[in-house]
């Protein structure tokens, strides 16, 4: 099991949502020498890996989309690896998702013509087998659910992350449906339907 600091569980949730893999923009609290140093910690693990481009768009701490300039004046970004993907449980899929290659630096700006986008629809993935991300759905499709406590206790993750997971890798990338109400002497409890 990797131990991560709740910036660095963070990051790399968030990372994994986006489907270039890029690690950037950092949340927003998170700037100067205290982003150098969870990114630095993450890049030492093999979590996360810098990606130069052949863009000559200079690093801007205002944008924060691009990691930092090479010697040669090249963008360098940010991606989460497949190791990090495994210590936040989830599971790559083959061929689903590339960091962005030497050519695509990340724009500031949408193009002025170009059309506002819906959100597509989630894609539909299987649920990966023997990670914290299966045990966590095993819990809530068993019989009267979790609770955010109950799946902390099990997983080791903080509470944040908990509904990171159940919001964006179990809703957002599997598409399940998450339920939850009230019950006395409980809390609140999630479910998903039992297949």
């Amino acid at each position: 099991m990797t131990k991560l600091s709740d910036a660095q569980a963070i990051i790399l949730s968030a990372a994994a949502q986006r489907e270039d893999r890029n690690v950037l923009p950092l949340p927003g609290s998170l700037r100067g020498g205290a982003a150098a140093k969870v990114v630095g910690a993450l890049l030492s693990r093999g979590l996360i890996a810098e990606t130069t481009t052949d863009s000559q768009t200079k690093a801007d701490a205002a944008l924060n989309r691009i990691w930092r300039n090479d010697e040669d004046g090249h963008a360098i970004l940010l991606h989460i690896t497949d190791a990090g993907l495994a210590a936040i449980g989830v599971e790559p899929v083959s061929g689903d998702r590339a960091p962005m290659g030497a050519d695509e630096a990340p724009s500031a700006e949408p193009p002025k013509d170009a059309p506002a986008e819906a959100d597509p629809a989630p894609k539909a993935r299987t649920p990966s087998t023997g990670t914290k991300q299966a045990k966590l759905i095993e819990m809530l499709r068993a019989e009267g659910g979790a609770t955010i406590d109950e799946i902390v206790a099990v997983t080791g993750w903080q509470a944040h992350t908990v509904r990171g997971a159940m919001s964006g890798a179990l809703k957002k990338k599997l598409g399940l449906t998450i339920t939850s109400e009230k019950v006395e002497g409980r809390g609140r409890v999630y479910s998903l339907p039992r297949v």
